[in-house]
């Protein structure tokens, strides 16, 4: 008769046994079962009456026939006091397909001829499958990582890179294994350690917001002179408290040199229509100064007009973009080439401007600078009778629309305030601008003095 074995509660502290998650089981020297806990009872769905006495290999009709187990209690057990962590995989009839990690040790009780086997059994095939399930959808990142064209790099919440695509790759000239674990600054020759890359990352990035279209220009060591677009967005893991940063960089600098060869092109056409069109202002002047009395006015209204539209192309030769043209300084400039062509310097009427910072696209520019500067002609021909007077040009932004306004502190106007042209004070360049500008015009004289015409013109046209 062999001795009895020890049972689980025999162990010691059989109640924190019987708590403990993993399921335990004791073997006789002849790899009988003499006890479990309640975790291997529940885990393998069996029972002690089926369970003790019963050959290990035997249990539930031969489901414990596992190779693998095979090696651990014939082979490994017998030359050793302990195994750890040693990895059994199988299909369970009973459970299924399971990964389960085995603690074996020896036993020796005083007084006992033989030893028993204590197996400590955890079932890890839920987290083996959630491993693998995550490498499977790494994988699958990593594939669409590597087919964007775009350079694209993947961060920690402290800026180390978790992957990168091999268009960033090539593009940076390094190689994968030298991104492991860098700080995206420190990679290469430091090319990505630019202020304005490091401004988004510790400044703009922590906010939470996706960032779009942000644009980075600087020396790049290795690169030279480079503009990238950069988008970023923060990728959070559901059930995962880190933060990952995902960047796309586009190389735009072939297209932004064209963009700026582009401009300084329009820019320089621009300035050379300006100089053709002040001299074309300065032959009028010329010939103004030798032609009859009566035809004097004319020339003068002709060379202010050419002249609205020789300080458009000064404005649009000297535009950073020359898509657009500012209203402000768009009337100074009207109301300078007015004065000089209309009022000497010893004129008692003055122009002023008083406008906010707003642009018109410059195809709209031409016909409302011909109509500010043609109202503001009608004013100082026909509002200051005396002489003596003070014409405002201002600019106001109504939401989507902006008011212009020309106004003096003349006579005021002959014809009722609700007149949609301003007969009498004007011409049929007027109705014609406000045409072309999808404006809305509308004129008060109040009866003591003055006038004023205001209009109403969306900023941008569809």
């Amino acid at each position: 008769m062999f001795p009895s074995p020890p049972s689980i509660a025999d162990l010691g502290a059989g109640e924190i046994v019987e708590t403990v998650p993993s399921a335990l089981i004791v073997l006789d020297r002849r790899l009988y079962i003499t006890s479990a806990n309640r975790a291997f009872y529940q885990t393998f769905r069996t029972s002690p009456a089926e369970t003790e006495g019963c050959h290990i290999y035997a249990l539930g009709n031969g489901q414990w026939d596992i190779p693998a187990l095979h090696t651990l209690l014939d082979s490994v057990i017998p030359v050793r006091e302990r195994v750890d962590r040693f990895e059994v995989e199988h299909d369970f009839p009973t459970i299924g397909r399971r990964t389960m990690l085995v603690n074996a040790r020896r036993i020796v009780r005083p007084g006992d001829l033989d030893d028993s086997i204590l197996l400590a059994i955890e079932d890890v095939s839920e987290e083996r499958a959630a491993r693998a399930e995550s490498q499977r959808a790494w994988q699958l990142t990593k594939s669409i990582v590597d087919t964007i064209q775009d350079p694209l790099v993947v961060l920690e919440g402290d800026m180390t890179i978790v992957t990168a695509s091999h268009a960033f790759l090539t593009l940076f000239g390094i190689t994968e294994a030298e991104t492991q674990g860098r700080r995206v600054a420190d990679l290469g020759q430091h090319q990505m350690d630019v202020p304005a890359l490091r401004y988004l990352m510790e400044k703009v990035l922590p906010d939470n917001k996706p960032i779009e279209n942000f644009e980075i220009e600087d020396d790049f060591p290795g690169l030279g002179r480079r503009v990238y677009t950069l988008n970023a967005r923060k990728v959070t893991q559901p059930g995962n408290h880190s933060h990952r940063m995902l960047l796309v960089f586009t190389d735009i600098t072939d297209r932004k040199q064209r963009e700026r060869d582009a401009e300084g092109l329009a820019n320089e056409i621009s300035h050379r229509i300006k100089n053709n069109l002040q001299l074309v202002v300065g032959l009028i002047g010329f010939e103004a100064k030798r032609t009859s009395a009566p035809c004097v006015a004319g020339y003068l209204a002709m060379q202010s007009r050419i002249g609205a539209i020789a300080q458009l192309y000064d404005l649009i030769s000297r535009s950073a973009s020359g898509q657009t043209v500012a209203v402000d300084g768009y009337l100074r400039e009207i109301a300078r080439t007015v004065s000089e062509s209309l009022l000497g310097p010893d004129s008692g009427i003055t122009i002023d401007v008083d406008a906010d910072a707003l642009h018109i696209d410059a195809d709209r520019a031409v016909p409302l600078g011909l109509l500010i500067n043609e109202l503001a002609t009608n004013s100082i021909k026909h509002a200051f009778p005396d002489g003596h007077g003070r014409v405002t040009l201002s600019a106001r932004r109504q939401g989507d629309w902006m008011e212009l306004t020309v106004a003096d502190d003349g006579v005021g106007l002959k014809f009722p305030p609700t007149t949609d042209q301003p007969q009498g004070r004007g011409s049929n360049y007027v109705g014609i601008f406000i045409r072309q500008l999808g404006g809305e015009l509308t004129v008060d004289s109040p009866a003591e003095a003055g006038a004023t015409v205001v209009i109403r013109l969306p900023l941008h046209m569809n």
